[in-house]
């Protein structure tokens, strides 16, 4: 518990509070905060940026990549901000229409056509 508390020091200060009086950013906190109290080996986390402002989306950012290396879990993450999953796997799968259409390693679907034309607005090299 004071391991999540360090972790997530806004929650620190909510800790009285309901989930429900949460901003959204700080109820994403809490859900992942609570997932990882479980010690699972692999986390799984649904359009955790979902509402959220691209300020939060940061604060996600940086929970997301620390987890690995504070916790020892592994991050599935699924997302459609193309942006924040880029910038945070190591290996991604491309869906259209529930299928698969293209999966491997971040650094060579961030340089696909495909992947700059349907997420990233075309344009070539753009920043994750």
């Amino acid at each position: 518990f004071q391991t999540m508390l360090a972790f997530f020091p806004i929650l620190a200060t909510k800790r009285r509070d309901r989930g429900g009086s949460l901003s959204g950013g700080q109820q994403q906190m809490l859900a992942i905060a609570r997932g990882l109290m479980t010690r699972p080996r692999v986390l799984l986390l649904d359009e955790p940026s979902l509402g959220l402002s691209p300020l939060l989306v940061k604060e996600i950012k940086a929970i997301i990549l620390d987890i690995g290396g504070r916790f020892g879990a592994s991050v599935l993450l699924v997302e459609q901000n193309a942006g924040l999953a880029l910038a945070v796997a190591a290996r991604g799968y491309l869906m259209q229409n529930g299928r698969i259409v293209v999966s491997g390693p971040i650094a060579e679907l961030r340089d696909m056509s495909l992947m700059r034309e349907l997420y990233l607005g075309g344009v070539a090299g753009a920043p994750a």
